[in-house]
């Protein structure tokens, strides 16, 4: 499933033909993706002017004027294109994935834009990714958002921060770090990078890296520190684009290419002085790899 910086990457790169742009028709070629359509779903975003593209955790959010957000999970394999002209192109960036099946598009978004007319095609094999709209007012309470916890992009993720979620908490250290409710959009790829480079072991309590009554240390502000970093970098890099995973412009990210513990099981650890192989062991029915030697 794209994480939290492959959907980041998705945003930025359907921004500059998407805001701004007026749908002017949109065709919806299914009852349902891996949930029913809205009712209403095509008269309601007809005739809308997109005002902005955001992102909340692993959801897409397109702001419309008529009031409404359209809110957009890709699932396991659900990506977009962008067709300009008879070139599938927009100067500078996008270009058509021509590796795409077109029996798998199953919404095209026909738009106005300042650069003229476009498509944006949703395609999703699995069809595991969904799209609902919802008032804009409502956001906050709707049920896709109103338990989400805190963005790991921004200076709001600190040490502090960790230590008071993860005070008093018994739960292996990974799990909570999985934990929706408390940092919204953390995966598993990255958690696994970020506990890497913190030398945390993935199965220590969370609460251990907390003073005893609830306070920073080191480790939760190195913790704090190294998932902000590591979510930049595959922001920057395009993502990890594991499997389906592809941007905007249809080609492949390559932070994974610099993964240090994730998918490197009996692979030597990459810090000089240590060598242990990398193990994995499964945790909530995931994958978790890390450095017996290192992550403790």
């Amino acid at each position: 499933m794209p994480e939290l910086p492959e959907v980041e990457t998705v945003k930025r790169g359907l921004a500059p033909v998407m805001e701004g742009a007026q749908i002017v028709r949109v065709e919806q070629r299914r009852e349902n993706l891996r949930f029913p359509f809205p009712e209403n779903f095509v008269s309601r975003l007809e005739n809308a002017r997109i005002i902005t593209l955001s992102r909340r955790a692993k959801y897409l959010l397109v702001e419309l004027d008529s009031g409404d957000t359209l809110a957009m999970h890709l699932g396991m394999s659900g990506s977009f294109r962008i067709e300009v002209g008879e070139n599938f192109s927009l100067p500078g960036q996008m270009h058509q994935d021509s590796g795409k099946k077109p029996a798998h598009d199953h919404v095209v978004f026909h738009l106005n834009t300042p650069h003229g007319d476009a498509k944006v095609i949703y395609n999703d094999p699995r069809r595991f990714g969904y799209m609902d709209l919802i008032t804009t007012a409502d956001l906050h309470i709707h049920p896709f958002f109103a338990k989400l916890g805190i963005e790991p992009t921004g200076n709001e993720l600190s040490g502090e921060a960790i230590a008071q979620m993860f005070h008093g908490k018994a739960t292996p250290l990974k799990s909570a770090l999985l934990d929706q409710s408390l940092i919204a959009g953390l995966g598993n790829i990255y958690v696994c990078e970020a506990l890497w480079r913190s030398r945390l072991s993935p199965t220590r309590k969370a609460g251990s890296i907390t003073t005893k009554t609830g306070k920073s240390t080191k480790k939760a502000d190195e913790l704090a520190s190294h998932i902000r970093e590591i979510i930049a970098e595959a922001i920057k890099a395009g993502g990890s684009s594991l499997q389906d995973h592809r941007q905007t412009d249809g080609s492949l990210g390559y932070f994974q290419h610099r993964f240090d513990a994730y998918d490197r099981e009996g692979e030597p650890c990459k810090r000089e002085t240590c060598k242990v192989k990398i193990a994995r062991i499964s945790q909530s029915g995931r994958s978790t790899f890390y450095c017996p030697q290192c992550q403790r």
